[in-house]
């Protein structure tokens, strides 16, 4: 079963030098993501970029995530 650490994990392994916080029950995850990469970037862009990292497990292990996305200077 995944955990909100594995996300954590997989999210900061995909976007280097991020701050990931997760929370969940095992199949429904709530993600807080702060990432200087997502400077420019819209809502929907950041959220491709979170699921882009994520992968098929979004398919077969992650039934739902929610994200709150942001940069440094939006914190």
């Amino acid at each position: 079963m995944v955990t909100p650490g594995d996300i954590e994990k997989w999210i900061r392994a995909g976007l280097e030098g991020c701050e990931v916080s997760a929370d969940g029950d095992g199949r429904h995850f709530e993600a807080r993501v702060v990432y200087q990469g997502f400077a420019g970037k819209s809502l929907v862009q950041r959220h491709q970029m979170v699921y882009k990292v994520l992968g098929d497990r979004m398919k077969e292990d992650i039934h739902a995530l929610s994200m709150k996305t942001m940069t440094p200077d939006e914190i």
